[in-house]
């Protein structure tokens, strides 16, 4: 006990702030990422070979563009981007700064995702929303997003841990968090009682996350009974 209330006392609020940083950082640039991804994912369905609006070449080069990104490792991403990050925000250390390539990152893997759910929707809902006279955008709004919910749900627990797991790799050139901690106590320090204690933090986290996502995803699932 004497231990532990030693170790609180000594790194509690250091643990506290790496925890909330990392947190913030995943729940922004899962947010961005969705602002990014879920049109993309939309018009890569749209424009593809049948859909409402096929277009073979916009489907292309979108799906190429899309696919470069997803290529490149996060680890050279962040040192890449560096430039636009300073550009961006003014600096490229912090959690302002890691934002950027999580968010660059993660966008194109939650365009395919988007992508992925969408393709599942039974294509007689679509026809029916049609024959009712609906826009596309209606068919988006009402048909298309609505019932893909549950999948996107799901989806966006994936994202989440991802992007933590990223936030992690991130802090190995200063964008702070959890990982930026391990590294520096836990291994340059040869503290092996911060490590453990970040491992367990990121265990919990990945666990809420999951189970929250899992339950939400259950819940606005009208298949499951």
């Amino acid at each position: 006990m004497e231990a532990i209330n030693a170790f609180i006392a000594q790194y509690g609020a250091l643990m506290a702030q790496g925890t909330w940083d990392a947190i913030v950082m995943t729940v922004l640039s899962t947010l961005f990422a969705y602002v990014i991804g879920i049109p993309v994912g939309v018009l890569l369905v749209l424009t593809e070979p049948g859909a409402l609006h096929p277009h073979r070449i916009f489907n292309s080069v979108l799906g190429w563009i899309v696919n470069i990104m997803r290529s490149i490792p996060f680890i050279i991403l962040i040192v890449f981007m560096i430039p636009f990050t300073r550009a961006i925000v003014g600096t490229s250390l912090g959690v302002g700064a890691a934002i950027v390539p999580l968010t660059v990152s993660a966008a194109p893997f939650v365009a395919r995702m988007v992508e992925q759910s969408l393709a599942e929707i039974d294509g007689g809902l679509v026809e029916a929303a049609q024959s009712f006279g609906a826009s596309t955008w209606q068919i988006i709004s009402k048909v298309l997003l609505p019932e893909s919910m549950p999948s996107l749900v799901r989806g966006l627990s994936i994202t989440f841990i991802t992007l933590f797991g990223f936030v992690a790799m991130a802090g190995t050139v200063g964008a702070g968090g959890i990982g930026d901690i391990a590294i520096r106590y836990g291994y340059q320090r040869y503290q092996d009682d911060v490590m453990v204690v970040a491992i367990v933090l990121c265990v919990i986290i990945v666990q809420i996350a999951q189970s929250i996502c899992s339950a939400i995803a259950r819940k606005i699932d009208h298949r499951v009974r």
